[in-house]
């Protein structure tokens, strides 16, 4: 697992032994990201300065792809011991990144300090925690207004019915993307 593009292209990421992370494949990651910087609702503006959120971080790979790519902040959420050790190693070797750490579950979040521009949220697949995630850390202030709302669910998912407009949707191999509007 590596950073696909930016200022870390290459930059090789730790994950943590065991089944307790699913990391995002390349290919879903870099989908994802030709979506966010192509499609009409979006563009390059909304990576580079972006203020990012990526709930259920894991390895922090959506998170850290986007401060490659120019994005100036960065909240990561995860609550596994392993993840956040792996998370934590990944955040070092990208030196200069502009990130907090909180061991804290998306679904029962603390509030906002800064309210984000672009969010990540990646659930365990067959969990159904995309649905509570949302509607916890938008009661908690994590989305600002008009943000995009990035999600990965596995190939059983429902998206959730939700505040938020679909924007588009994608299946990648076991991956489904699902685009949201704010």
């Amino acid at each position: 697992m590596r950073i696909i593009a930016g200022a870390w292209k290459g930059r090789r990421l730790q994950a943590p032994e065991g089944l307790g992370t699913r990391p995002t494949s390349i290919r879903a990651r870099q989908a994802l990201f030709d979506m966010l910087w192509h499609a009409p609702w979006a563009g390059r503006e909304l990576v580079e300065g972006a203020v990012v959120l990526d709930a259920f971080a894991g390895t922090g790979a959506y998170g850290l792809e986007a401060l490659s790519r120019g994005a100036a902040e960065a909240t990561f959420l995860e609550k596994d011991r392993a993840a956040l050790s792996a998370l934590r190693a990944n955040i070092a070797a990208c030196a200069g990144a502009t990130a907090r750490v909180l061991a804290a579950d998306a679904t029962r979040p603390p509030r906002a300090v800064t309210p984000c521009t672009l969010a990540f949220l990646d659930p365990p697949y067959g969990a159904g925690l995309l649905k509570p995630a949302l509607d916890a850390l938008d009661a908690a202030g994590w989305f600002a207004p008009g943000a995009i709302i990035c999600t990965e669910l596995g190939p059983k998912d429902d998206a959730p019915e939700t505040r938020f407009p679909v924007l588009t949707e994608r299946a990648h191999g076991k991956a489904r993307l699902l685009v949201l509007g704010g």
